[in-house]
């Protein structure tokens, strides 16, 4: 079952979205983390030691930030990292450490001090977002780096197993412009190019976080990890292979939102939301509505449980995952029209979480 905006998240334990890349047992984990399960696993997952030197800049803190999310619609909450851009509190992420979140909260470890935040954009298909903490000032910016190479040691940063502190992995770079699909328990799935491969030991919680040289320069997001195994919390507290996006990739993608540039799989703004529930089965022929949220957008214009979406705005759909790229290029307070086998309604979309 799917949520449109967002989507709810079938996930292997731990809440990760993940799959398999080519090879035997190989399961790929986007590294974001439910917040709900980490009492349990949380000594089990901390591989690294404190940091308390500085990652770049000056002001308070050490360039990277906690993120804590809560999910509304899923009834759960997730953790994750992320790095300082400015010192007003510009924050890039991943994607799907926001993915789905209706409230967010930027801490600051070490300093007190914590933030709400709102999602300025985010790319989808780089499984990159900028967000902006309310209020913030006198943040610690972090260093920019350039490149790597294979052989390069380098250091991951992150929340690692949601602790709500920044510890640190090393190893080096093992490869480079790797390709990585990962999947989630309803058969969706999201593919990433030109990715920076290493030894070092990322887990979960530490998406978003800084992958940093020898210098303490930023030249990767940390944003998924390998193991060898299944997706038990056993099998992820020690990776194969962790994965980052290069960070010229992931500033690109900043500049563009920041901007105001939305194309593509980059969405600047609010994030429309229907407000229902979908499933999908090999009888229905398209999404079906497994329930709606109630008063919201899609209950308020008269579409029900049982309903079979078939298009949006005369746009044909198959798949929850089609009415998600649909919505991406629509704003909050856009009206569309959405056709289901009963007949075509109007729907006047509401403000709801990133994609």
């Amino acid at each position: 079952m799917s949520e449109l905006a967002p989507e709810p998240v079938a996930l292997p334990p731990l809440a990760q979205r993940g799959g398999r890349k080519h090879g035997p047992a190989l399961v790929l984990i986007l590294v974001g983390l439910l917040a709900a399960v980490v009492g349990a696993v949380v000594l089990a997952l901390l591989r690294g030691t404190m940091v308390s030197s500085d990652v770049g800049g000056s002001g308070l803190g050490s360039g990277a930030v906690v993120i804590q999310t809560d999910l509304g619609y899923q009834d759960s909450a997730a953790a994750g990292t992320g790095i300082v851009l400015t010192s007003k509190g510009e924050i890039l992420t991943n994607n799907h450490v926001i993915h789905g979140a209706t409230t967010i909260k930027v801490v600051v470890p070490g300093t007190g001090r914590s933030y709400a935040a709102n999602v300025v954009g985010y790319d989808v298909a780089h499984d990159i977002a900028v967000l902006q903490a309310q209020g913030a000032s006198d943040l610690k910016t972090a260093t920019i780096g350039g490149s790597v190479d294979v052989g390069d040691t380098v250091t991951a940063y992150g929340n690692a197993g949601g602790s709500g502190s920044l510890v640190h992995a090393t190893g080096t770079v093992t490869a480079l412009n790797q390709q990585i699909t990962a999947s989630d328990d309803n058969g969706g799935s999201e593919t990433l190019t030109g990715l920076i491969q290493t030894n070092a030991n990322v887990q979960p919680g530490d998406s978003g976080g800084p992958l940093l040289d020898t210098d303490g320069r930023v030249v990767g997001v940390d944003t998924a990890a390998s193991t060898s195994g299944g997706y038990g919390y056993q099998d992820i507290s020690q990776t194969s292979q962790g994965y980052a996006v290069p960070i010229a990739t992931a500033l690109s993608v900043a500049h563009q939102i920041e901007s105001g540039g939305s194309s593509g799989s980059v969405h600047v703004g609010g994030t429309a939301f229907l407000g229902v529930n979908l499933t999908t089965d090999q009888w229905s022929g398209g999404p079906v509505i497994a329930d709606v949220v109630s008063g919201g957008p899609a209950d308020t214009a008269g579409l029900q449980a049982g309903d079979v979406i078939t298009a949006i705005d005369g746009q044909p759909v198959r798949t929850p995952e089609e009415i998600t790229s649909v919505l991406l290029d629509k704003q909050p307070g856009d009206a569309v029209t959405v056709t289901t086998q009963s007949g075509t309604v109007t729907v006047t979309l509401g403000s709801g979480p990133a994609q």
